[in-house]
This record gives structure tokens, sequence and C-alpha cells, in this order.
């Protein structure tokens, strides 16, 4: 499934992780990328390959405030992601999520543009369902040290939702579950990043609790595909859709499988769990399935490999960019 031709795009967000990438596969695919960053937590060299690409513009930009550019599709990807960043400054992560929508919402409404929220896992807190449904409400605490995150792009939903109803706005939802991949920040606090660069380094392999946890690990590039086929459905598909790996492991298991896979002696040790960290996280991507025809296609271990390079490569200062 691809998107129509020549579409003018703002991903915002653009810079990082998932953004960089996501603006690499709609160049491929023909269209007009505006990449818009404040470079909080996204990096140059993430996107310093597409610097003269003719369909490629970068602006430096901060989402809390108003943008006026015209376009015809928004990916709203801008919002700090892993614990460490997002609690660095917590009310700024809600102004960022809160706000942050309120403006790409009215850019939105003001063109007509089509919006693609980049929404999370997060929103179902520490769930006592399970797997996951996009119908399930979620088990949050609202002032908890993870709420900033949790709460604010819990707001950006009923946000989107609200303009849709208001004003008729064409918009997309999709729940982000954890991904891994190559351009992740080696000290941003997430479990994958985290097992890699410690094993990398020699360092001993931090579990929390007993490690008995479990979450779905799914690949950059499967995430992003799924993102673009939501985004070419019909007008009357809104989502929230969740968009992950269905395959479970705990915390332990990947812990093991990255030292088998790097080679590292590093030992486990293990500290207290963080407040309000969930116990259980998996997708239910039925709706996934049947909307989009989407599943994923990359095996943990295959995808581990390539971020396993990328990471030896950042740590010795030798990344290279396509």
């Amino acid at each position: 499934m691809r998107m129509d031709p020549q579409k003018s795009v703002l991903v915002t967000g653009g810079a990082g992780f998932l953004g960089s990438f996501l603006c690499e596969q709609l160049l491929e695919r023909g269209h007009e990328v505006l990449c818009v960053d404040n470079f909080f937590t996204g990096g140059k060299r993430n996107i310093e390959h597409l610097l003269d690409h003719p369909r490629f513009e970068l602006m430096r930009h901060d989402v809390t405030f108003p943008l006026y550019v015209e376009v015809e599709q928004i990916f709203n990807f801008a919002c700090p992601a892993s614990p460490v960043h997002y609690q660095y400054n917590p009310a700024q992560t809600t102004k960022t999520s809160v706000h942050g929508a309120i403006n790409m919402l009215g850019l939105a409404k003001r063109t007509g543009a089509t919006i693609l929220q980049a929404s999370t896992s997060e929103v179902y807190g520490d769930p006592q369902v399970h797997p996951q449904r996009e119908d399930y409400w979620g088990h949050v605490n609202p002032i908890g040290p993870r709420a900033c995150y949790d709460e604010g792009k819990r707001c950006a939903e009923t946000l989107f939702f609200d303009y849709r109803r208001q004003h008729q706005l064409k918009i997309k939802v999709m729940r982000i579950f954890n991904t891994y991949g190559p351009r992740m920040h080696p000290d941003d606090g997430r479990v994958v990043s985290n097992f890699i660069t410690q094993a990398l380094r020699g360092q001993p392999i931090t579990l929390y609790g007993q490690g008995d946890q479990t979450r779905s690990f799914c690949y950059r590039d499967d995430l992003i595909e799924g993102c673009l086929r939501l985004m070419a459905t019909p007008d009357d598909v809104t989502g929230p859709v969740n968009i992950g790996n269905p395959q479970e492991t705990t915390i332990r298991a990947l812990a093991e499988l990255i030292l088998e896979l790097t080679g590292s002696a590093s030992p486990l040790v293990y500290r207290p769990l963080p407040q309000d960290d969930p116990m259980q996280r998996c997708p239910d991507i039925t709706l996934a399935r049947e909307l989009l025809g989407w599943e994923p296609t990359i095996e943990l271990k295959t995808g581990l490999m390539r971020t396993i390079e990328y990471f030896d490569a950042t740590l010795a200062g030798r990344a290279q960019q396509p």
C-alpha cells in the first residue's frame, strides 16, 4: 500500500530516531518533505544525508509554538519518548504533547491536511488487560513521574478526536509499542539501547525487579511501514490503531539474547522497579492486520543484530549514514 505521489508532507520530530527514517521513506515515495525539529532529542546527523535532496527541507522549530506552512499531510512525531528525556523537563513534555497537538491540529484545520498522531502504548499505563486492544481505556497514574508523557499523549488523542468531531478533520492515531533500531540514542534510557551499550562497553546489564516484565519489540522499518499504511487509508479510518510486535519476551530474556549476540561477558545486576513501570506490554494487532494488511516481518534477532552493528559503529565514532 503506497501513498499518493507528490504530496507536500510535514514531519514534526523529523530529525529523531523514527522521524528521520520516516522522512527517508517519504522521499523514496516521491513526496516533498518538510522536516521540523527543535533538536532536543533529535540530531542533525540523523538527517544530514538528506540535506541536499531537492525535495527535502529542514526547519528548526518547537511545536509548542504555532507553525505557518502549506502542507497536505502532517505526521506529528514531536515529543521525547524515553523516560530519561521526557522526565528531564516534565512540564515541557506535557506542553509538547498538548500544545503541539493543538498547533498541528490548527495547521491541519487551516490547510485541510490529513494529520497522523504518533501516540504510544503508554496510554494503556500498567495494563489490567492483556494483550492490549484499542478499546481498552488504560490504567494510568495521573500524578506519577511518567504521567507527563502518558497523560500528555492521552490528552493529545482526546484533542485529535475532538477536532474530528468538531471540525471534521482528517485524522489518524497510531499507538506505537516498543520500537528499536538504528539511530536510537545510545544513552536514551530505553531498554534495548541500555542493554546494547552496556554489553558493548563491558558494563553490568541493569535489570529492574527480577527481569520478569514482558515487552514486545518492533523493528523501526516495520513500524514506519505500518505508519505509512495507516496514513494511506480512507478518511473514515481514524484509529487508534496499535502498531507493534505481538511477540512477547521477558526483559531478562532480551538481556541474555543481547549478551549472546554481542559476545559480551557483562554480568546481570538487579535494581528495584521504578514507580509505575508496567509489568506487561504487548499489542493486539488484529485491527492493523484487518485495516492495513500489516504485521511485523523482521524477527527480533535480526533486528537486534542490525541495531548492535549501528551502536558498535556509533560508540566507536564511525557510524555511517545511508
